[in-house]
């Protein structure tokens, strides 16, 4: 006899409940929204372009601190190779001296042994490699005579002072090779810097990209307004000595000896030092920046204004935070062309002023040597303005 129940509805339980198969559908949907809520706040979690144009300025920021730090090393380990290579030398010829004092003491103890002035272990003790133990036996020395204990003392000598040597050029390549590593690691964290913000602009999009450049574009407005009204005031007060030092020229009591003529030589002096340097930086125009290159075809900021100076008879430090003490510091106010101008607190960052507000150097990698507003990062990342000669 065939049943008459009614089939079940279709559906899904939930906490023991029997759900048709409508309500199955509605959980559906509650449970998709759920995840789209739950995923919308990653979207937002996505740095803005500020934010990414910070953390890119950080971080080549970072290589110039790190390229600093890679010029050190560099500059330190090319002084420990040389005078390691120097100490080598040294122990080379001292090694060839002392051969030879072994040879003549050995000619001495052959003739000894054959003459029988001396018994047969004493050639022993002439030829071993540390005889002034031996040397020290009054009964062995009085045998000698003069020239022949001149030999011995002579070979004790060369002997102490050959050791010695060896040591000292032992240590020195012992420093080299920490040298080495550390110019290593600061290479290593360079590269590694620069990467990351090849990276983080390699995720903008062209959109963001043209955003970045219309920001950037803003930013050099904005420094070019701030160097015009720094030229303005350094021409004012340039206008300003001048004047007073006419009215004290025309004073009666001007004998011709007051604080103008007695500065003037060395103003001029500066001057004529500042235009060979200018002329130098001026001629790198357009070349690469390149981390730890100090020319011809390519300089990072402290390699182009060592170069500069040198080329004006001026030697300057390799790093930027040698080069900040390498000179007289002066206000921004009574910056003259030539001086450096150091940027940030860490000191990372330097170029060659060339008046009216604006300085030749050599920005960041992917750029060029060029000219720019000292403002060009704004004006707090100024840290302050050196004349080196």
């Amino acid at each position: 006899m065939a049943s008459h129940r009614k089939s079940r509805p279709t559906g899904t339980r939930v906490a023991g409940i029997r759900t048709p198969a409508l309500a199955t559908a509605a959980l559906t949907s509650v449970a998709l929204l759920s995840q789209s809520a739950n995923a919308a706040p990653a979207a937002d979690d996505k740095p803005s372009l500020e934010e990414v144009e910070k953390k890119v300025d950080d971080l080549y920021r970072q290589a110039e601190s790190a390229t600093d730090k890679y010029n050190a090393a560099k500059e330190k380990t090319a002084k420990q190779r040389k005078r390691a290579d120097t100490l080598l030398d040294d122990v080379a010829e001292r090694t060839q001296k002392l051969n030879e004092a072994r040879e003549e003491l050995g000619s001495f103890a052959s003739a000894q042994y054959r003459t029988g002035a001396a018994a047969p272990d004493t050639a022993t003790f002439l030829l071993a490699d540390t005889p002034q133990d031996y040397f020290d036996q009054t009964q062995l020395m009085d045998r000698m005579t003069g020239r022949q204990k001149v030999a011995v003392d002579d070979y004790v000598t060369q002997q102490s002072e050959t050791m010695k040597k060896r040591q000292e050029a032992t240590e020195s390549l012992e420093t080299l090779t920490d040298s080495q590593d550390g110019l290593k690691t600061a290479k290593a964290t360079v590269q590694r810097k620069l990467a990351d913000a090849r990276e983080l602009m390699s995720k903008l999009t062209v959109e963001e990209k043209a955003r970045l450049a219309a920001i950037e574009k803003e930013k050099r407005a904005e420094a070019a307004r701030k160097a015009d009204e720094l030229a303005r005031q350094q021409a004012a007060q340039q206008k300003a000595q001048e004047e007073a030092a006419q009215q004290q020229d025309s004073g009666p009591s001007s004998s011709g000896s007051g604080s103008s003529p007695s500065t003037a030589p060395a103003d001029s002096s500066y001057a004529t030092k500042a235009d060979k340097a200018l002329a130098f930086a001026r001629a790198q125009i357009g070349k690469p920046y390149v981390w730890g290159a100090v020319g011809p075809g390519s300089y990072d900021c402290s390699g182009l204004t060592q170069a500069a100076w040198k080329a004006a008879g001026v030697t300057l430090p390799r790093t930027t935070y040698d080069q900040v003490n390498a000179g007289t510091t002066v206000p921004l106010s009574q910056a003259r062309p030539g001086d450096l101008v150091f940027f940030y607190d860490d000191v990372t960052h330097v170029g060659i002023y060339i008046g009216n507000g604006m300085m030749i150097h050599a920005p960041k990698p992917g750029t060029y040597v060029r000219e720019e507003s000292i403002y060009y990062d704004g004006e707090s990342a100024i840290h302050s303005v050196v004349r080196p000669a």
